[in-house]
């Protein structure tokens, strides 16, 4: 796996439950304070304790000046992409372009099922995600859209407004099939956590969308790639995920970078979200950029 020399991006995911919205909403104006790329909130709007992903992020964007949000990831099934590219063009018109969009087939079709959404999964959900996602970004560009499909019936829908700054789409995947979408059709990977998805597993997967993006007459290059992080940074143990000092975080995310070709962290932190964010963003997030820049000098 090649590094592409894309500067390293951060973020921090939002606890999107209902009961804890204010502590989220104060790690989230800590974070933009502190100069974090993205706040990531997930999308599971069938679990009753989570409030819904796209009223928490535009909430989150009134109430922060530069940081931007990042569904981590968007259920297309439950989402619409004409609807979804309406939403995110229209708030990142409101919100000066602070906005780019991760999603996902959908995780689970009974969920989907139980809102009224159609529970597609194997080839359908394959083909469906992929469709969707191309019209998706037709859509943030402003074109007229026509698709006529057994997944889609979109008749002319003329896309805008057309959003100030571009919303990138990238996509949640960790099968072969949609690795291979992913690659000829989106605009970045969004890798699962860390504790679903190794570090050892990752050159494997990372493979499948190159090839799939150079098949399709694309440079990998192309692809953003984005690794969920859950863990804990200091002396915290007995949780899941990376766990360790800030020398460690530093020498691990560097390596994962120039490695594993990883340019976007997304920090899940496991215990003290607002002391793990201090540290993240003083500690963890300048040394990682410095020590990535020292390895590609030395390349």
């Amino acid at each position: 796996m090649a590094d592409f020399g894309r500067p390293v991006s951060f973020g921090i995911s939002i606890d999107p439950t209902a009961a804890g919205f204010a502590p989220s909403l104060d790690i989230a104006q800590r974070a933009d304070r502190a100069g974090l790329d993205y706040l990531a909130v997930q999308d599971h709007p069938y679990q009753p304790g989570y409030l819904d992903m796209w009223t928490m992020v535009t909430y989150l964007l009134a109430r922060t000046e530069r940081i931007s949000v990042l569904p981590d990831v968007a259920d297309l099934q439950l989402r619409p992409p004409t609807i979804l590219a309406k939403a995110a063009a229209s708030l990142a018109a409101m919100a000066g372009g602070r906005v780019q969009l991760g999603v996902g087939g959908g995780a689970s079709a009974p969920a989907i099922a139980s809102m009224g959404g159609i529970p597609r999964s194997g080839s359908s959900m394959v083909t469906f995600t992929d469709e969707a996602i191309q019209i998706l970004r037709q859509a943030l560009k402003g074109d007229a859209i026509e698709a006529r499909t057994d997944q889609h019936q979109v008749t002319g829908y003329q896309a805008g407004p057309i959003p100030p700054k571009p919303i990138e789409v990238w996509v949640g995947a960790q099968k072969p099939k949609m690795l291979a979408v992913t690659g000829r059709s989106s605009d970045g990977w969004v890798c699962p956590l860390n504790i679903y998805i190794a570090p050892d597993e990752v050159p494997g997967l990372q493979s499948l969308i190159d090839k799939a993006a150079a098949d399709a007459g694309r440079e990998p290059r192309e692809v953003r790639r984005i690794y969920n992080v859950l863990g804990s940074v200091g002396g915290h143990r007995g949780g899941q995920g990376l766990l360790g000092p800030v020398e460690q975080w530093v020498d691990t995310l560097a390596d994962w970078t120039v490695r594993l070709g990883f340019d976007t962290f997304v920090f899940w932190p496991i215990t003290d979200p607002a002391g793990q964010l201090e540290i993240f963003t003083t500690q963890v997030v300048p040394a990682v950029r410095a020590r990535v820049a020292e390895l590609r000098d030395r390349a």
